[in-house]
């Protein structure tokens, strides 16, 4: 069986706004617990409960994902400002 080989170099990951997007929804998550709550009846009568538990759950994932996205820029604007590295060869066979 032959072995695979890339034709073409991988393209460069797109990064954009990580921070703000995961703040943003966690906030939406949090945001849609509370606006919730109010119906905690309904929702327990019609056997629904798991949904504002869901958006709890949401919540509280989204701020480890703050929390680490966080990290991670601080991460990559450290490396960056470290300087250029030497490019790393190919892989042998």
């Amino acid at each position: 069986m032959k072995k695979w080989i890339p034709e073409h170099e991988a393209p460069e990951p797109l990064e954009g706004p990580v921070v703000a997007t995961v703040t943003g929804g966690t906030i939406l998550w949090f945001v849609l617990f509370l606006v919730q709550l109010p119906f905690y009846g309904w929702y327990d009568d019609h056997g629904h409960l798991w949904w504002i538990w869901t958006c709890l759950a949401g919540a509280a994932l989204g701020l480890i994902g703050i929390w680490y996205v966080r990290k991670r820029d601080a991460a990559i604007k450290r490396d960056a400002a470290s300087g250029p590295t030497e490019p790393v060869g190919p892989l042998p066979d």
